[in-house]
């Protein structure tokens, strides 16, 4: 892995961390540039919510693709040193990941990420940070909408799709997922286009509003913050 200047990981102010941002930004690239994919990777992090000082757990779980068979899985916990800041989450978040990206034999070719890509308001949600910095194709799969509204009505049945827009441009597309379940929104990351993006999230959704490789991590997540919350005898 690629070395990344100490500042974009741990900017020291809100000030600093907008200009990375935005010089960031200008690296992600909205169109597909990979290759045949055969493994895929699922981020996600866990953390004592109520106590902004506690521990981020953050893991990458790996898995075939298509095919969807479970494989390694990196893990990360540290102390965060960036503050909640709506709209900065990837400072906060993305080193947690990064270490545990570092930690897997294989890297994955394609990465499925809890969070916004480009449908924010910099244009450079968590997805397109984890993406940039480890130079991976990566996708943005939010549960909420940041920014933008939707292009129209969604239709109920799996698989209905609509743009998200905002200040004139498609930022991303609310996808039903699943038969009348809320929608997920799907948003460029780095390396992949939108259509593809929401192509992949289609295929790797086996029954449930999540896909595949972010409802796995969503469990890992959890139990490594389990695991770490137990105190020895």
């Amino acid at each position: 892995m690629k070395r990344i200047p100490p500042e974009w990981l741990f900017p020291d102010t809100l000030k600093q961390a907008t200009g990375i941002q935005r010089e960031l930004a200008a690296r992600v690239i909205a169109e597909d540039d990979f290759g045949d994919v055969a493994v895929v990777g699922g981020t996600d992090i866990s953390c004592g919510w109520r106590n902004s000082k506690a521990p981020i757990h953050g893991v990458v779980v790996t898995m075939s693709w298509p095919g969807l068979v479970a494989g390694p899985t990196g893990e990360s916990s540290m102390l965060p040193r960036f503050p909640y800041v709506s709209g900065y989450l990837g400072f906060r978040e993305s080193p947690s990941l990064v270490e545990a990206f570092s930690a897997l034999a294989r890297a994955p070719d394609l990465l499925f990420v809890d969070g916004q890509g480009l449908s924010h308001p910099r244009g450079f949600g968590i997805a397109c940070q984890v993406g940039v910095l480890l130079g991976v194709p990566a996708i943005g799969v939010a549960k909420s909408i940041l920014v933008g509204e939707p292009a129209g009505e969604l239709g109920p049945a799996a698989g209905d799709r609509v743009p998200m827009q905002w200040k004139g441009r498609v930022v991303g597309t609310a996808v039903r997922t699943k038969a009348r379940c809320k929608p997920l929104y799907v948003s460029v990351g780095h390396r992949i286009s939108l259509e593809s993006a929401v192509d992949h999230v289609l295929r790797a959704t086996r029954g449930y509003r999540h896909p595949e490789p972010t409802r796995r991590a969503h469990a890992a997540a959890n139990e490594l913050r389990r695991r770490a919350d137990v105190i020895p005898a």
